[in-house]
């Protein structure tokens, strides 16, 4: 596959400001851990709020989750309402749509209100049928959206090039530039008492009054503390027991004919999401969950693939990736992080739907740090019980248990480093333990240990992102052992090749 880009479109150009990083000693009536869309939208709520802010990000604003979406903010996503209501019934689905349908429109406040230029449209929002086993999905998806609450018509018209069985459409929703956008977000919060520091990885909190973050070289107090890093990486409150992440995949093409502009997602699987940007068509999917088995290159093939059976494509212009936690029981988990202590907040498992669950959570932590009731606050507690969905939650903690054990032992890929192809990676023995070994394309070898620094699981080798992933709780390392994704928040250790 020839890719001129093989970063998100997102990222192509980084945000002009450059915020300095932590130093020293300073104090804040609120922290905020995290500089993607929930952090920066908390942060920027909060300071309206009249306090003084600090959001502390481990690398630059918003190339995280942020950077690496499909930039959609929607009420209507994919089969939500449908699963919301099977498990939780529908006053929580109604509940869901009314702080989705919010978000959106914060969104498009808070653009208008700080003139952030992110090339803003209203587009419509479609969650289709491809095949009639899909039919059945998209109906039972539409009647609950609109018990929800939420303006969906059923239509079998769309400005896709292939035929649909059906489709549930809600309209005005939002595309845009996310990067801008979050960069817009960040020059409204830094100033006037609040700050944005990048570079800043937090890498342990003390409790007390005031809370006390650390870095590697200074420390940040604060009264109130908002932990927005996608994944908590506090181990406290048992959220790897309740979170499953799961990556997912996007090109973006140049195509000679007209790219479409409804933002459509598939029902069933396997996944497909479609959007455009200016002239270029985004095509998303090939999920599957953090850490899995043996994959590589062929999760962007099969989008490619997809991508030119239906449109006249001149070039694959961008790639990339990214993953979100979900929530055991298919809601997010907003609120305090822990039922003991009332200044401690999280946002988490927004399922791929970050852009828009992440506003809504920063509209609910903002409530409760100003002390006000908002109203669908108590259905994405973090400290909910969820009885139907214990199943689920006991699967994924299985899972995990096989993971944590069942690599160690795997038998090692290779014996020797000289038999590992170049752009590839095996394990190894490394002792009593096991080490990644990866070679570069100019045939250099890159040694790390597998033991993943957040809980000891051993990483697996990602081929289409060229990263060590954890199975269990979604920490991701580059071929060096540096952290590109939490919750670990240490490098793998380095072994010789």
């Amino acid at each position: 596959m020839t890719v001129t880009g093989s970063q998100s479109l997102w990222l192509e150009q980084q945000p002009a400001v450059e915020y300095p990083a932590l130093a020293g000693e300073e104090r804040f009536d609120v922290a905020v851990l995290g500089g993607g869309i929930t952090g920066l939208t908390t942060a920027l709520l909060a300071k309206r709020q009249g306090a003084r802010v600090a959001v502390l990000e481990a690398g630059r604003i918003a190339r995280g989750a942020t950077g690496n979406n499909t930039a959609k903010v929607t009420a209507l996503q994919s089969t939500v309402y449908s699963t919301i209501e099977q498990r939780h019934g529908p006053r929580v689905a109604a509940a869901y749509a009314t702080a989705s349908a919010e978000a959106v429109e914060t969104v498009s406040t808070l653009i208008a209100e700080e003139r952030i230029d992110c090339d803003l449209m209203r587009r419509p929002a479609l969650t289709i049928a491809r095949t009639d086993d899909e039919r059945p999905l998209v109906e039972q998806e539409a009647r609950a959206a609109a018990r929800a609450g939420l303006p969906v018509v059923t239509t079998d018209e769309t400005d896709l090039p292939f035929p649909v069985r059906t489709a549930v459409r809600l309209d005005d929703q939002l595309a845009f530039h996310p990067v801008r956008y979050a960069a817009g977000l960040a020059t409204a919060v830094d100033g006037d008492g609040s700050r944005v520091f990048e570079h800043s990885r937090a890498l342990s909190v003390s409790p007390g009054a005031p809370w006390q973050v650390r870095t590697a070289d200074a420390t940040l107090l604060a009264d109130e503390l908002v932990v927005a890093t996608h994944y908590p990486l506090l181990d406290r409150g048992l959220f790897f027991a309740r979170l499953e992440p799961e990556r997912s995949y996007c090109i973006a093409a140049r195509v000679r004919d007209e790219p479409p502009g409804d933002m459509s997602i598939t029902a069933g699987d396997p996944k497909r999401s479609v959007a455009r940007y200016g002239d270029l068509l985004i095509v998303c999917g090939e999920g599957h969950t953090a850490g899995e088995r043996d994959i590589g290159a062929e999760r962007f093939t099969r989008l490619e693939e997809f991508a030119r059976e239906h449109w006249d494509v001149a070039e694959i212009t961008h790639r990339w990736s990214a993953q979100d936690p979900a929530g055991y029981d298919a809601l997010p988990m907003i609120g305090r992080y822990l039922p003991v202590g009332r200044n401690l907040f999280v946002a988490t498992g927004f399922a791929k739907w970050g852009l828009t669950g992440g506003t809504f959570a920063a509209r609910i932590i903002a409530d409760k740090l100003a002390g006000r009731d908002n109203a669908p606050a108590h259905h994405f507690s973090p400290q909910r019980v969820s009885p139907r969905s214990l199943p689920t939650m006991m699967r994924m903690n299985a899972e995990v248990g096989a993971d944590l054990f069942g690599d160690r032992l795997t038998p090692p890929g290779a014996s020797s480093a000289a038999d590992i192809p170049r752009g590839q990676a095996r394990t190894m023995r490394d002792g009593v333990g096991k080490k990644g070994v990866y070679r570069d394309d100019e045939g250099g070898l890159h040694a790390v240990s597998l033991r993943c620094t957040h809980l000891g699981c051993l990483v697996r080798f990602n081929g289409a992102e060229r990263s060590w992933d954890c199975p269990c709780h979604g920490s991701r390392f580059d071929v060096d052992g540096a952290v590109l994704e939490g919750p670990a928040v240490r490098p793998l250790q380095r072994r010789e090749p």
